[in-house]
């Protein structure tokens, strides 16, 4: 028996639905693939970055780790500053509390303008000297490995993510070719 004009219509927009699926999924699959590698790439990147500067944590026990100076530290003890959250803590938890000390609180700006006013303090140039060197280490940390490694981290969730809705859009698009055998074998 033949499809009336109705059921016809309706298995031409189910056909169009189906394919429509069908490329959605294939893009879904695609866009998370170059989504999951960016993440790869990047994270991977900041690693080897990381690695070949060589930093790591002050060994558990030793006097550059005092656990009343460096709480949020014991867990990295010893470890090297190889991703992320670990640049973020070496650049914050440690860097920052040894800058602290170095000009009681003062930041690069602040004690090179005091040097400029007074140019034959060496203890101010001293001080100018250390705290640009530890805020630039500081900064590229931060900046570079842990934003860096974030972005890619996120990327990760969305790629995750554009799989997840790749795979329920491919068992819907299954579903649809179903339920398009089922009509065309009911006639």
């Amino acid at each position: 028996m033949a499809l009336n004009k109705q059921e016809t219509t309706r298995l031409k927009i189910d056909k169009l639905l189906v394919t429509f699926g069908l490329v959605t999924t294939v893009s879904l699959v695609i866009l998370g693939s170059l989504v999951w590698w960016g993440s790869n790439f990047v994270t991977q990147n900041v690693k080897n970055e990381l690695i070949s500067q060589k930093i790591s944590f002050p060994l558990k026990g030793s006097p550059a780790l005092d656990p009343k100076e460096f709480p949020g530290l014991q867990q990295y003890a010893g470890q090297p500053v190889d991703t992320g959250p670990k640049a973020k803590a070496y650049a914050n938890e440690f860097i920052g509390v040894h800058l602290e000390g170095i000009a009681g609180g003062k930041t690069y700006a602040e004690v090179s303008t005091l040097s400029q006013a007074s140019p034959t303090n060496a203890a101010l140039k001293g001080q100018a000297a250390a705290l640009f060197q530890g805020e630039t280490l500081r900064g590229l940390l931060l900046g570079d490995a842990y934003a860096f490694w974030t972005i890619g981290m996120i990327a990760k969730y969305i790629a995750v993510t554009l799989f997840a809705v790749a795979g329920v859009m491919g068992v819907l698009t299954y579903l649809g070719t179903i339920h398009i055998e089922v009509l065309k074998l009911s006639k």
